[in-house]
């Protein structure tokens, strides 16, 4: 068994890359893993749906956190996926009698150690596999405080489950680390990727430009019918607060990331763009708390809830024009 050592993290994709480089000699907070890998972002896509609503996301896609940050750095993954469950399994076992932590892609409504309410489908949930028992694999789950465990069958059913962003038994392990990664010049061209992604995308859904979007549509709701308005109102607040870290989470995970970033560049700038995102964070959060309001069934003023969430986007969008002038 490897001499592992559980960090509980806000989110699974940056808590698992975190303490994997962390585990093979590379100390790295979660913060700064979902900063240098791009994490942040915004989307908003009416033309694709979940459950007949738009899909709206805060963060980056699925698989892009750990992608970007090991390309960045420098660092080799060894991934494998399977066609064969049995030859997953196997493999997956001599890795761990091997001494090695393996990051794995599961479904969360497959894993057994997940409260029966928490779980959805869900299939690009990320943990580490970093010992076994006799017929059961011991998990770092990072949104869990506590190391768990999951029966052979099980993880693997987690591990083959079908549908969008579907596993197919996707395993990562470190093939690779760099004698010198220059990990100031990877921050600052990461703040680059993420202002200009933010405030200049090209794609009309994406960034300050999708957030307004988004509240066009909100302004309209009066024309729908009641109950689209609370289900729409209700979407909204759930992708943004009950998957993964949620909008405002992550603004405030990407604050911590540009503290720790002004500490190891020397730049107060950066301090005070890492204040202006966590009011950025808090501005998500009293637009969730407006939003929730007619998720309730009671009355509602559209208006108000618009002007909650134009707070946030003049917040966040002042955050990006800021860092974007800044000399790093």
């Amino acid at each position: 068994m490897s001499n592992f050592t559980h960090k509980h993290s806000a989110h699974c994709e940056s808590g698992v890359i975190s303490s994997l480089l962390t585990h093979n000699g590379f100390s790295m907070s979660e913060a700064m893993a979902f900063g240098i890998g791009n994490g942040l972002s915004f989307a908003y896509l009416p033309m694709v749906k979940i459950d007949g609503m738009p899909l709206v996301a805060y963060r980056m896609p699925p698989r892009g956190i750990i992608k970007t940050l090991t390309k960045r750095l420098g660092i080799t993954l060894d991934i494998k996926r399977y066609s064969n469950p049995k030859k997953a399994q196997d493999e997956l076992i001599n890795m761990i009698d091997d001494g090695k932590i393996v990051g794995l892609q599961t479904s969360v409504y497959w894993l057994p150690y997940f409260p029966t309410e928490m779980r959805f489908h869900f299939n690009a949930h990320n943990l580490i596999v970093y010992g076994k028992n006799e017929d059961s694999f011991l998990i770092g789950d990072p949104v869990f405080e506590h190391t768990v465990s999951a029966s052979f069958d099980d993880l693997t059913k987690a591990r083959f489950a079908k549908g969008v962003f579907a596993p197919k038994g996707a395993c990562y392990t470190i093939k690779n680390m760099p004698t010198n990664i220059d990990l100031p010049k990877a921050i600052k061209k990461s703040i680059k990727h993420t202002t200009g992604m933010m405030l200049n995308s090209f794609i009309p859904w994406v960034g300050i430009r999708g957030m307004k979007k988004m509240k066009k549509v909100i302004l309209g709701l009066p024309k729908q019918p009641k109950k689209y308005a609370s289900l729409y109102l209700g979407h909204i607040i759930r992708m943004q607060e009950e998957i993964g870290t949620g909008g405002g989470g992550f603004r405030l995970m990407y604050a911590a990331f540009l503290s720790e970033a002004a500490i190891l560049l020397k730049n107060e700038d950066l301090k005070a763009a890492s204040q202006m995102m966590g009011n950025v964070g808090d501005a998500w959060r009293r637009f969730a708390l407006s939003a929730s309001q007619a998720c309730r069934g009671g009355d509602y003023n559209v208006n108000e809830i618009a002007a909650t969430l134009q707070e946030a986007i003049d917040l966040e969008e002042d955050t990006y024009r800021f860092l974007r002038g800044l000399k790093l």
